[in-house]
């Protein structure tokens, strides 16, 4: 899952970015709202991580405007702002969370994942599709009820597939949503992870949709 972090402080930036990194997540990082308008209008992310003590533009104005343009992107609000008037607000304003510093890590991920499930229709807390089962907090995937090795990236791949079961996703969109800014990308790289999860899996887990991209039935094998 690629999320959006927009923090303007170095040192904490990093650290959620490793953070985050670590649990599982792609993470890009901009440091202000302007550049946080514009990644978002350039890029594709799963989820946003937005604080609101942004210079060039705040991280206020920037929801409003997200929202006011029809952008359902999920957005979690980590400020230090802990005002009960500032958390209404900023939830009316449009965010899904709203997370107040100090914060765990690992709080931050779990709700991170259970906004990316809810704004892709998942309640629980594991991903059923068909015979396959992907638990993104512990990173394990079984197939028929035996557990099945995958690399990061193939797992990466897998889950944003069962998000998305019974929709075609395109190469790019897949690239986009697996790879951060600056990660070099082998042009047939979305291909090689696809050739792995069939072998791993099962040839008819992933349906090839000719000169578009890539989908999983809603019923996988």
């Amino acid at each position: 899952m690629r999320i959006l972090l927009v923090e303007d402080d170095k040192l904490l930036g990093d650290g959620v970015q490793a953070g985050l990194t670590q649990s599982g997540f792609n993470v890009d990082w901009v440091r202000d709202g302007v550049a946080a308008e514009l990644a978002l209008k350039t890029g594709e992310f799963t989820g946003v991580v937005l604080d609101l003590g942004l210079p060039r533009l705040s991280g206020m104005d920037l929801l409003l405007r997200l929202r006011r343009g029809g952008n359902k992107v999920p957005v979690l609000i980590l400020t230090a702002r802990d005002r009960v008037e500032d958390r209404i607000k900023g939830l009316d304003a449009g965010a899904d969370d709203y997370v107040i510093k100090p914060f765990d890590l690992h709080e931050l991920a779990a709700r991170l994942r259970a906004l990316v499930r809810r704004a892709c229709g998942e309640a629980a807390a594991k991903l059923q599709v068909g015979d396959i089962e992907l638990d993104p907090a512990a990173r394990r995937v079984s197939f028929r009820g035996r557990p099945v090795e995958l690399a990061a990236r193939e797992f990466a791949l897998l889950q944003e597939l069962m998000l998305n079961a019974g929709r075609v996703l395109s190469r790019e969109q897949l690239a986009q949503r697996l790879y951060a800014w600056g990660e070099e990308i082998e042009s047939n790289a979305i291909e090689v992870h696809v050739h792995h999860l069939r072998r791993k899996l099962a040839p008819e887990l992933l349906r090839t949709v000719r000169g578009v991209g890539y989908m999983m039935p809603r019923e996988a094998a």
